[in-house]
């Protein structure tokens, strides 16, 4: 009998559980978004939302990505972030599982402390494509070395899912691209952990986001084109380090550039630049000065290498420390709002009556816990590594958060050196560190220490 009584209440538990995953928990990673009142919107949005309706292509905004919007308009795109807390909520578990560590109880305290304490609920309630760029790498790591451990129709999830992430945006493809690389270079070494069906199957995925984007950008544009604004952003970055006022400097007395005659009038930041009321709009803006900017970018590569490898490391070096969450979610977007207002009119109302558009979103008290968190968890990451690499083991877990490390490098090396720092792009990726020493903790609370998994030397 009591035998009996234990396994009802341990069930009663587990049902418990169960039904707070199921409803509590794909409401409260788009709770910011609840409690504003409507889908948390950023500088960038309204560049996504206009290419379907302005049929062109503009730099750094996906069509596939605007389309994906485009489909949630007629619902306040509420949802688009019931897929995205959805999508979420799907891989944590799904990584769960596939490195043995689901219970119902674990997977709701781990998704309830990554809610609490990490970007990943401000990323879900945001129509951005930032929450693709961390749940992309999960899904690809899963398609890679999932195998038998998932199923078909996962499998065809998975790789949906990835291409449509790498599709998103170029710095998600190009790290996504970088982790395929690594793993094609070391399967030599790790052909026991990394299946090769799985690196062709992760491979396809890059190319078949690739020929999303191309075949939307010419369906919406009449283009084969890829993405435009590549060297305009770089060209920012070179700016803000000071290398293309000294490029100007040196090449302006005998040769005729349009910012010449600016060269002593350069703004402060990329930013300033590019989006503020600058000389770029006088000279044409991206149409305008394309040609001229990838010129100066490939040259003064040339040019000045020991300078622009210095200034790598150090942008490297400091979007690796930039994760607080939140950064152009504020009142003041007035592109977005326009775009709304022109081709959504049904959207302005309840827009406008959102918080965030009378400035009542506040990321100051919230970066209090999330910058901690985010920092401590990449230097908790590196210890896991350590740690793992003391002890010549190479198990699932230690095999994804090198994953992750990689993918953390890789984010801060494309945003960091081609965009520059901002903290933006350390938030959308630092969440998967605090997931992935979560997962350790777990594993070890658990006594669980990864002993029955074969190591490098098996």
């Amino acid at each position: 009998m009591s035998i009996t009584t234990d396994i009802l209440r341990s069930r009663a538990t587990g049902s418990v559980w169960l039904g707070l995953a199921v409803i509590a928990l794909p409401l409260l990673l788009i709770a910011p978004a609840l409690w504003n009142g409507y889908p948390l919107l950023q500088w960038d949005t309204g560049g996504y939302l206009a290419r379907w309706y302005e049929g062109y292509l503009v730099p750094s905004r996906s069509t596939v990505f605007g389309l994906y919007l485009h489909m949630g308009e007629s619902f306040g795109f509420w949802i688009n972030l019931a897929i995205q807390s959805l999508a979420t909520l799907w891989l944590l578990q799904l990584t769960l599982r596939v490195l043995g560590l689901m219970q119902t109880s674990r997977f709701v305290a781990i998704s309830l402390v990554l809610t609490i304490s990490t970007a990943l609920p401000w990323l879900a309630s945001m129509l951005l494509t930032d929450i693709f760029a961390g749940l992309s790498v999960l899904a690809l790591f899963l398609l890679v070395v999932g195998g038998k451990r998932i199923s078909t129709t996962e499998k065809f999830s998975l790789f949906a899912f990835t291409a449509f992430a790498a599709a998103t945006h170029s710095a998600t493809l190009g790290v996504l691209l970088g982790l395929c690389a690594v793993g094609w270079m070391t399967w030599p070494l790790l052909r026991r952990r990394v299946p090769i069906a799985g690196l062709v199957q992760g491979s396809l995925t890059i190319m078949a986001g690739g020929l999303m984007l191309l075949a939307t950008n010419h369906a919406l544009s009449g283009n084969w084109a890829w993405t435009p604004g590549g060297y305009g952003v770089a060209f920012g970055r070179m700016m803000q380090d000071g290398i293309v006022a000294r490029f100007l400097s040196d090449h302006c007395p005998r040769e005729k550039f349009k910012l010449c005659p600016y060269r002593n009038e350069l703004p402060a930041t990329a930013d300033e630049f590019l989006w503020g009321n600058s000389m770029f709009n006088t000279l044409g803006r991206f149409e305008g000065m394309n040609e001229e900017m990838s010129y100066i970018v490939v040259h003064s590569l040339a040019d000045y290498p020991a300078w622009q490898a210095q200034a790598a490391l150090t942008a490297v070096g400091q979007q690796l420390l930039h994760a607080a969450t939140g950064e152009g979610t504020n009142g003041w977007i007035p592109h977005t709002y326009g775009i709304i207002e022109r081709y959504i009119p049904a959207q302005v109302a309840p827009m406008r009556a959102a918080r965030q558009q009378h400035w009542g979103v506040d990321f100051a008290y919230v970066n209090w816990l999330h910058v901690p968190v985010a920092l401590a968890s990449m230097l908790a990451l590196v210890a896991l590594l350590g740690h793992a690499a003391s002890r010549r083991r190479l198990d699932d877990l230690t095999l994804l958060a090198s994953t992750v490390a990689l993918a953390l490098l890789g984010n801060a090396f494309i945003c960091g050196v081609i965009s520059g720092p901002h903290d933006r792009y350390g938030a959308r990726m630092a969440w998967l560190a605090t997931f992935v020493v979560l997962m350790a903790l777990a594993r070890f609370i658990g006594g669980d220490d990864g002993a029955d998994e074969p190591s490098s030397q098996a």
